[in-house]
């Protein structure tokens, strides 16, 4: 399709394709599925192994395990930038300002850890 709208058609067209996929897609699952579909006893209860379930359906979980995997990410992502600083760190003219820009750095993240230290964070208990 050329011209100014020639765009603007082909566009059109792929998302009339896409409406009516998904519109024919879902049609086939209403069509197709059973009329009363079967519930046996124990489909919903949980599953363990093939034994039977003991206690609720709901554990709570500690919080540590969420804040070990944060500080796990966040210090990760902060080593990554050591790789660029290192890069950059023997070029001319870079020297000196590279590395206080890497002490401002190194300070924030020792700053957190010792945060973490101090609240208690990193104790596993």
């Amino acid at each position: 399709m050329t011209g100014y709208l020639g765009s603007y058609a082909t566009l059109g067209l792929l998302l009339l394709a896409a409406v009516l996929f998904f519109v024919t897609a879902f049609s086939a699952n209403r069509v197709l599925r059973p009329g009363r579909p079967a519930d046996p006893a124990g489909k919903r209860a949980s599953y363990e192994c093939g034994l039977d379930p003991v206690g609720g359906d709901w554990a709570q979980m500690q919080i540590r395990y969420y804040v070990y995997a944060y500080l796990y990410v966040l210090f990760a992502v902060e080593a990554v930038f050591l790789f660029p600083w290192a890069m950059v760190f023997d070029r001319p003219g870079f020297g000196a300002v590279t590395v206080a820009e890497m002490g401002v750095f190194v300070a924030v993240v020792a700053l957190g850890i010792l945060y973490a230290w101090r609240k208690r964070i990193l104790h596993w208990t």
